[in-house]
């Protein structure tokens, strides 16, 4: 009998402590969700020295991390502008990653013009992209130049820049007629010029628009090939119309920094061997205004790369050599004879892509690409030099040859349908389901899941408005999502006076940058294992969901995150969103990058295991020549 008493009393206790427990983990539970409610989104990891330090502390130099509760009002970053806030080296443990020498500042690993110099310049194969191998990486951080400042806020950015951040006169010089650029004092101002338009950008968009109707939100994604310092690009964003602009690394120095440097999209890039980094029937437009390009040459091969990408009954504008030959040839110090073959083989190009001549007035011609192939495909003659491609891949861009041979559109039923699917008017564009996920184009993404993606990235971006609050005070300009998916983090930030560069890892699934063109915003196919195509300093914030646990097996993370401080501006901010581990290796690899950062709850609370790093560059700049001496 005794001894039932007591295994009851050992039952009853056993249950009393699971129900104290129980008790227990739900009222800390109910407690830490109320405050995260009530509060500000709070820390949970933070790094040592991210205290109220001043921004221009140096960083813990073991990058050692600790993980505690830290409550918002001990650790906080400074996302503010300072300008020039300076940072003593000497002070820097043996453990950070160093400075590279000054001579570096604007080193762009991928088109470095001494490593260029070992490629044929036939085709401009010297020009396109040639990474270094893993031996010859940089394990150091680029330097801003002495005297570096934080760039003019959006719009003045538009027209003027300074001086010390892109110490270059020559375009002021050489181009000075085409009011390209001119030094004033400090700084550098853009008139707006171009070589077809001395008079300035907007006047001659005011010509195209007389042509063409560019403000009724049907052209909405331009790409500008030759750009010069984009002011084509520039001074289209005022009419809804966003340009994606690339140029060469060549003789013309640092006219794609320029560009950046003044808040307008750009890239390193050239019409060479390799397709364009862009999907098929992504740009409403097209534009090239005296930009050397042998349209003419090669069966048409430049030519036919641009009717790819075009969306159908996309616009291709042409001004300069050889338009309005008869008045500019003693200019352009060329024969008639000369001048009109070139128009006569770009003019029969055109009719094998089926392009429909618009009109040609003054200095302008321009092109309409078909809005199907029906017509084109029936018509063709078997000896003709163009052809559709066998392949039906014409989305793959990331080191793939040009073929002279027409890409094919999405088959149609009637003459009058749009291949592909017709695409909404800017803005609606933004928000409306992309055709390619109508029709199913795109694996795994039904509209469904587009609309709840949609959803969610607006919910993470009001979370984001949280924890960095100049994002919605203009403080950002440029911006890069690295891992861009249907580009929901962009069209959550559509209100802000921003852009996103909407970057597509290559080999990632699914591949979606065409869907992000038909919402009408931009990007890029990208693999993160090199780095990218652009100068040091060219982007205010960058965003990074996943990528680090997409390309842990990959390469070596230190390199993609030394390859993110070269392309990120002093002062400049990173979103980080991975597991918790991968964050914390993130942390101890920044701490020695002279980066600040936290490890912040994910926006659904704490007991996610998804979260946050917010991290934010320190300023600091190279040294002079004599002091390094």
């Amino acid at each position: 009998m005794r001894h039932l008493e007591f295994k009851r009393m050992r039952v009853t206790l056993a249950i009393g402590l699971v129900g104290l427990c129980a008790t227990a983990y739900i009222l800390g539970a109910w407690q830490g969700t109320s405050s995260a409610i009530k509060d500000a989104p709070r820390p949970v990891y933070a790094k040592t020295q991210c205290d109220d330090a001043p921004s221009h502390a140096p960083s813990n130099a073991s990058g050692t991390t600790t993980v505690a509760s830290v409550p918002s009002s001990v650790a906080r970053l400074d996302f503010q502008a300072h300008h020039r806030v300076a940072l003593n080296e000497s002070s820097l443990a043996k453990e950070m990653i160093p400075p590279c020498q000054l001579k570096y500042s604007e080193y762009t690993p991928c088109h470095d013009p001494r490593r260029a110099r070992k490629f044929p310049k036939a085709m401009m194969q010297y020009r396109e992209r040639h990474c270094p191998t893993k031996d010859k990486l940089f394990r150091c951080l680029v330097p801003a130049p002495p005297n570096y400042k934080n760039p003019f806020t959006w719009p003045q950015s538009r027209d003027y820049a300074w001086y010390d951040n892109i110490p270059h006169r020559e375009l002021s010089i050489e181009k000075a007629v085409q009011n390209w650029i001119q030094v004033e004092g400090d700084r550098f101002r853009f008139p707006g010029g171009g070589t077809m338009f001395p008079h300035g950008a907007d006047a001659y968009i005011d010509d195209i628009d007389a042509l063409i109707p560019l403000t009724n939100g049907n052209i909405r994604t331009a790409l500008d090939t030759g750009c010069g310092v984009a002011s084509w690009g520039a001074f289209l964003l005022k009419r809804g119309i966003i340009t994606m602009s690339f140029a060469p690394r060549d003789s013309h120095e640092a006219q794609v920094q320029f560009a950046l440097e003044r808040g307008v999209p750009a890239m390193i890039g050239v019409m060479a061997t390799d397709r364009i980094p862009y999907p098929a029937r992504a740009f409403d437009m097209a534009h090239c205004s005296r930009c050397l390009i042998p349209w003419n040459k090669l069966d048409g091969l430049y030519l036919v790369e641009v009717d790819r990408v075009l969306r159908p009954g996309g616009y291709w504008i042409l001004s300069g050599p050889p338009i309005r030959w008869k008045k500019h040839y003693k200019g352009w110090q060329r024969t008639e004879e000369d001048l009109k073959q070139e128009q006569d083989e770009i003019e029969d190009l055109a009719k094998l892509l089926c392009w429909k001549k618009v009109v040609e007035k003054d200095d302008l011609a321009v092109w309409q690409k078909p809005i199907n192939h029906m017509e084109c495909a029936n018509n063709r003659n078997a000896d003709e030099i163009l052809q559709f491609c066998n392949s039906s891949d014409v989305d793959s861009a990331w080191y793939k040859k040009m073929e002279t041979c027409i890409s094919p559109l999405p088959e149609v039923q009637t003459e009058e349908e749009v291949a592909g699917g017709a695409l909404e008017k800017w803005p609606e564009r933004a928000s409306a389901v992309p055709p390619r996920i109508t029709r199913g184009s795109v694996s795994g993404i039904t509209p469904e899941k587009f609309e709840e993606e949609n959803k969610l990235w607006a919910e993470r971006a009001g979370h984001y408005k949280k924890l960095i609050p100049p994002l919605a005070k203009g403080r950002y300009r440029n911006v890069m999502d690295m891992n861009a998916g249907t580009g929901g983090f962009a069209a959550a930030l559509m209100e802000y006076p921003l852009w996103v560069m909407n970057v597509v890892p290559s080999g990632s699934s699914p591949d979606a940058l065409g869907v992000i063109y038909e919402r009408g915003f931009i990007g890029t196919f990208h693999d993160w294992c090199e780095a990218f195509s652009t100068y040091p300093r060219t982007y205010d914030l960058i965003h990074a969901d996943k990528v680090f646990s997409f390309y842990q097996d990959r390469c070596d993370i230190t390199y993609i995150l030394l390859e993110m401080d070269r392309i990120l501006r002093p002062e400049g901010t990173v979103i980080f969103r991975d597991t918790v581990e991968m964050l914390v290796k993130i942390q101890a690899i920044t701490g020695g990058m002279r980066w600040k950062s936290q490890i912040m709850d994910h926006e659904s609370g704490p007991f996610n295991p998804e979260k946050i790093l917010v991290a934010v560059k320190t300023y600091w700049t190279g040294e002079p020549a004599q002091k390094q001496q």
